[in-house]
């Protein structure tokens, strides 16, 4: 097996700097020459085990900080928050993003950290952001902490897969017996009582969890995957949630919205890895080519959990296809969103009209491919379809959403839905949405861009009323 490099240059920078020592201290400090500290800071040699192990000893940190590999992550964020309007037309190639982040960590973070609070502040202005705390502080809304959460953690949470893993390992291996596992664990070790109610008596709930009497409540409205995906919610947070909390709290979450968002979607992500096991669960989905309905029926649970769960297999060494997720209303509204690729998701408000997700409505069921480019030229593969609410009557009927998921291009022939993927002139060109979208003459426009005067003309009529 081939070894991997481990090139730290930013970081070892950064730890010299915050202990205030030069190049010769340090070296002098490790056993080292100056020049080869030098070299190992502008990445031009690699970390030995053995140096790992004195910068452990004498600085008193842990290895991880310096050897985990964030810069795919903090490359696709850099890259996502230069294609804002507000930065024109003239963008960073890859080639300069990453040697900013190589020779400019901080400054690169800083960027970010700036356009990350101006985001928050244009969602306040427009309306989108339920301010809250002192005066003069900017909140981001709580699932704009929970992508970015997620985000930096390229959708995947190790600590969370293996405790997952431990409590599968004490369960059966069938997949249509976790449910009453699940059921008998939480009476016989967790003395917690399960009930089924009416819709009447439980009209405006699917699940109450009555933590003083220890007894769970389910609306007989909630279809059974969605019953036992509950069940192993409740475990996640009875039993785990220490780990949720160490994860929020290393994100230095304080609005206490934002850390009660992030705890209910690490509850879910622990839920879909007990009822679809990292290894098999990956296994399956290469095997099958990301054949969704196949992975639901595989593992006995609904089409937008296999949704979800598809876009979380990034474990260092056994990945799977890089995805994104999105899920919108009959309005358009983006409801969902996660993200392992470079995508651009709408963040607030409406999603890209020309993305077939829309489309979905029209044929509630079917799944529609789709290649789409990006205003910079990226281009992606998706796969739209609508999924189903609980329903309690005739008076909820049709309470549908549509779910959008997707990969670059380059990845696009490990899912089977891309065997006869539209190319060429058939790829529709997209935008992130209309107030952020720099493209003109689209006949979808629906919003004139923040950042951008379309030429308007008495004389003559364009494609749209924003522009002629």
């Amino acid at each position: 097996m081939k070894t991997r490099k481990t090139f730290v240059g930013p970081k070892l920078r950064q730890l010299r700097k915050e202990r205030q020592q030069t190049q010769a201290q340090m070296a002098d400090a490790l056993g080292l020459s100056a020049t080869y500290v030098n070299l190992l800071e502008n990445n031009q040699r690699s970390l030995s085990v053995q140096v790992l192990m004195r910068l452990a000893e004498r600085y008193a940190i842990d290895i991880r900080t310096l050897v985990e590999d964030d810069a795919p992550t903090q490359l696709a964020d850099l890259r996502n928050a230069l294609q804002d309007p507000i930065f024109g037309e003239t963008r960073a190639d890859l080639q300069e993003l990453r040697a900013a982040l190589d020779h400019c960590p901080t400054l690169a973070q800083n960027l970010l950290t700036l356009h990350s609070s101006y985001r928050a502040l244009s969602e306040r202005v427009i309306g989108m952001v339920d301010a809250e705390g002192s005066e003069g502080v900017v909140h981001a809304s709580p699932e704009a902490i929970v992508h970015d959460l997620f985000r930096r953690n390229r959708n995947y949470f190790d600590a969370i897969e293996r405790a997952a893993e431990d409590l599968r390992a004490t369960g059966p291996d069938a997949n249509d017996e976790i449910y009453g596992f699940l059921k008998s664990h939480m009476r016989d070790d967790l003395g917690i009582t399960i009930e089924t109610l009416s819709v009447a008596d439980m009209p405006d709930t699917l699940r109450y969890y009555d933590e003083d009497a220890k007894r769970l409540l389910f609306s007989q409205g909630l279809d059974h995957p969605n019953r036992t995906f509950q069940l192993a919610h409740i475990v996640g947070l009875i039993v785990y949630g220490a780990i949720f909390d160490g994860i929020v709290a290393e994100a230095a979450i304080s609005n206490p919205r934002g850390q009660a968002r992030s705890r209910v979607e690490l509850a879910n992500y622990f839920a879909a890895a007990v009822l679809m096991p990292y290894d098999a669960f990956r296994e399956e989905a290469l095997s099958c080519r990301y054949d969704l309905d196949h992975l639901a029926a595989r593992f006995g649970v609904s089409f937008e959990q296999v949704c979800h769960r598809v876009t979380t297999l990034q474990r260092d060494g056994a990945q799977g296809v890089p995805l994104f997720f999105m899920r919108i209303d009959k309005a358009g509204n983006v409801t969902k969103r996660f993200n392992a690729t470079s995508f651009n998701l709408a963040e607030h408000g409406g999603a890209c009209p020309r993305l077939d997700i829309h489309m979905c409505f029209r044929m509630p069921g079917r799944i529609l491919p789709q290649t789409v480019e990006m205003p910079d030229g990226s281009r992606y593969f998706t796969i739209n379809r609508t999924v189903d609410r609980p329903t309690f009557g005739y008076r909820s009927q049709d309470q549908r959403l549509a779910v959008s998921l997707g990969c670059a291009l380059d990845h696009a022939d490990q899912v089977i839905y891309a065997t006869h993927a539209p190319t060429g002139d058939l790829v529709t060109p997209i935008g992130i949405n209309c107030r952020l979208c720099p493209r003109q003459h689209c006949t979808q426009r629906a919003q004139q861009p923040i950042h951008l005067d379309l030429p308007i003309d008495e004389n003559r009529r364009g494609t749209t009323r924003f522009e002629s």
